[in-house]
C-alpha cells in the first residue's frame, strides 16, 4: 500500500472513532459493510470500488455549501471555491472523453437523462416556439402563450431501447418519468441473434419520427455502432442521447473507440461518474456546443443545489481516468467479461446474444427451471453478489425474470484476471446446477422458495475466499 493511501486508511479509522462517539450503529454499519464487501464476489455490473482518495473527497465540508446556477454566475454569494471545483471537475471530463462542453452537476444518471431531456426539449422546441410567438424569453409569455407552448411540450416522441432487451427504464419505460413525459416506443433486439437489428431500427424510426433517439444500455452485453445511430436520427430529424452510464469506463479507457465511441457522434451524452468509471455516485452531460446553453439550465429547470462535495470527487475520479493506469484497468475489465463468459459457454451455459464484448455477461437461468430472482438469492447465500434481469421475451416478466447480470469492473478493480473469472463460473455453475425450485412455496409465508444442496453455500464461499485473499480490497485498511 502507498504511503498516501495508509495515511489515509488511519484517517478513517479516526473519522469512524469519531461517528461512533455520536451514533455507534451508524459506525458499526459502515463497518460491517467493508466486511461484506471484501468477503463477497461482487459482480453486479453496476457497481465498483472507488479509490480510497475519491472516498476521501466526498466528506468534506463542501457539503455545507449552497451553489445553485453555474460558474461564475451563482445565486448564493461565496461560491468561488465551488467554481474552482466546478470547474476543474468539468475540465477534466472534457480532456478524458474529447467532449465539446461538460455539465457535471447531475446528483445521478435520471437525473443527467432529466436535464438531457429538457434541454433538447428546450433546443429544439421551446426556441422556436417562443420565435413563433414572437417572444424573446419565456418571461415574455401570456398564459395562452404557455398553454400552447406546454401542448407543443407534451406532443414530441422519444424511441429508446425496451428494458428486456438490456435498455434502462429512464428511457421512455412506462412506469418512469422519461415514458410519461413523452409520446414512446421502443425497439427491440432480434429473436434469433438478441442483437440490435440496426435494419429494423431505421424502419421504425421513420415510422415513428421521434424526437429524441435513445442510445445505450444497462444489461445488453454487446457494443453498439454509435455512428449508424447517428445516421438514422440524422435520417428522421431526431437528436441523438446516448447513456453511456454503465460503459463510461470503457470509454474513457479507450476500449470503445470509433464507431464504438458515443461522444463524437451523439448529440448529448450522459453518464454515471460510477460504475465502470471507478467514480463516487452522481451523473454527468456531455453535449456539443450548441446544447451547452439549454443544459446549463439544468438547474433551476431539474436540479436544485449542487452536491460540491460530490463534484469534487468527481474531479478526482475524472483525474485518475487520465491516466495509462485506468486504460490498462479498462481493457482488462473487456478481457475479464469474455473469460467470464467462455467460462459459461464450455460449461454448457446459455448467455443471451451467446457472448459479450462489454464488460458484462447476461445469464439465461431457463435451464435450471429458476426464475432470475431464486437464482440470485441462491448465489448470494453462497457469497456471489449478482442482480436478476430481464432477458429478451422475459416470460417471467421484469420482477422474478429469466436472468442474472454479471460484470466484471468491481472484481477487476481488486486485481481479478482471466483464470479468476474462469474459476468465478465454475463456482456460479456449481452453484445453480446444485440450487431447485421448490414450487410449492408459492404463496407460503416463510417457506424457501429454492433449495441449495447440501454443502455447497459452504464450499462455494471457501473457494470464493481464497480468490479474495489473494486480491484484497484497500489493503492496509483495518476498521
Amino acid at each position: 500500500m502507498s504511503n498516501a493511501n495508509a495515511e489515509l486508511a488511519s484517517a478513517y479509522q479516526t473519522i469512524l472513532s469519531v461517528i461512533e462517539k455520536v451514533e455507534p450503529r451508524i459506525a458499526e454499519a459502515t463497518r460491517q459493510e467493508l466486511v461484506d464487501q471484501r468477503e463477497s464476489l461482487k459482480l453486479i455490473a453496476s457497481e465498483n470500488y472507488a479509490s480510497l482518495p475519491v472516498l476521501a473527497t466526498m466528506g468534506t465540508w463542501f457539503s455545507d455549501k449552497y451553489a445553485e446556477g453555474t460558474v461564475g454566475h451563482r445565486f448564493y454569494a461565496a461560491c468561488q471555491n465551488v467554481d474552482t471545483v466546478e470547474s476543474v471537475a468539468a475540465e477534466h471530463a472534457r480532456a478524458l472523453f474529447g467532449a465539446e462542453y461538460a455539465y457535471v452537476q447531475p446528483h445521478s444518471g435520471i437525473d443527467a437523462n432529466l436535464v438531457a431531456y429538457w434541454a433538447i426539449l428546450a433546443q429544439r422546441i421551446e426556441s422556436p416556439a417562443l420565435e413563433k410567438l414572437g417572444a424573446k424569453t419565456v418571461n415574455d409569455l401570456s398564459e395562452a402563450d404557455w398553454e400552447t407552448l406546454r401542448k407543443t411540450f407534451g406532443e414530441q416522441r422519444v424511441m429508446g431501447m425496451s428494458l428486456d432487451a438490456g435498455g434502462h427504464l429512464t428511457h421512455g419505460f412506462r412506469h418512469n418519468i422519461s415514458g410519461k413525459m413523452f409520446h414512446q416506443r421502443s425497439y427491440g433486439t432480434d429473436p434469433e441473434t438478441q442483437l440490435i437489428d440496426y435494419d429494423k431500427l431505421r424502419a421504425d424510426a421513420r415510422e415513428f419520427k421521434p424526437l429524441i433517439l435513445i442510445a445505450g444500455y444497462s444489461a445488453y452485453p454487446r457494443r453498439v455502432n454509435f455512428a449508424t445511430m447517428r445516421e438514422i436520427a440524422d435520417e428522421v430529424g431526431a437528436t441523438l442521447l446516448v447513456d453511456m452510464a454503465h460503459f463510461a469506463g470503457l470509454v474513457a479507457g479507450k476500449v470503445f473507440t470509433g464507431d464504438e465511441d458515443p461522444v463524437p457522434h451523439a448529440h448529448v451524452v450522459t453518464t454515471t461518474t460510477h460504475k465502470s468509471l471507478r467514480g463516487p455516485r452522481g451523473g454527468m452531460v456531455l453535449a456539443k456546443q450548441e446544447f451547452a446553453g439549454a443544459v446549463d439550465r439544468g438547474c433551476p429547470m431539474v436540479l436544485g443545489g449542487p452536491l460540491s462535495h460530490m463534484m469534487a470527487a468527481k474531479a478526482v475520479a475524472l483525474a485518475e481516468a487520465r491516466t495509462q493506469e485506468f486504460q490498462t484497468y479498462a481493457q482488462n475489465v473487456a478481457d475479464n467479461a469474455k473469460a467470464l463468459a467462455e467460462g459459461f459457454l464450455k460449461r454448457g451455459q446459455k448467455l443471451v446474444t451467446g457472448g459479450t464484448d462489454n464488460h458484462l455477461v447476461l445469464l439465461d437461468v431457463g435451464q435450471y427451471g429458476l426464475t432470475g430472482r431464486q437464482a440470485e438469492s441462491a448465489l448470494l447465500d453462497a457469497g456471489v453478489v449478482s442482480n436478476r434481469n430481464s432477458v429478451p421475451q422475459d416470460p417471467n416478466g421484469a420482477w422474478y425474470t429469466t436472468g442474472v447480470r454479471l460484470g466484471t469492473p468491481a472484481l477487476t478493480s481488486r486485481g481479478f484476471g482471466a483464470e479468476d473469472f474462469d474459476r468465478v463460473a465454475e463456482l456460479i455453475v456449481d452453484v445453480l446446477t446444485n440450487t431447485s425450485a421448490n414450487p410449492t412455496a408459492s404463496g407460503a409465508p416463510g417457506k424457501a422458495k429454492y433449495t441449495i444442496a447440501d454443502g455447497v453455500a459452504e464450499r462455494t464461499k471457501a473457494a470464493a475466499g481464497e480468490m479474495l485473499t489473494a486480491h484484497p480490497l484497500y489493503p492496509g485498511l483495518e476498521l
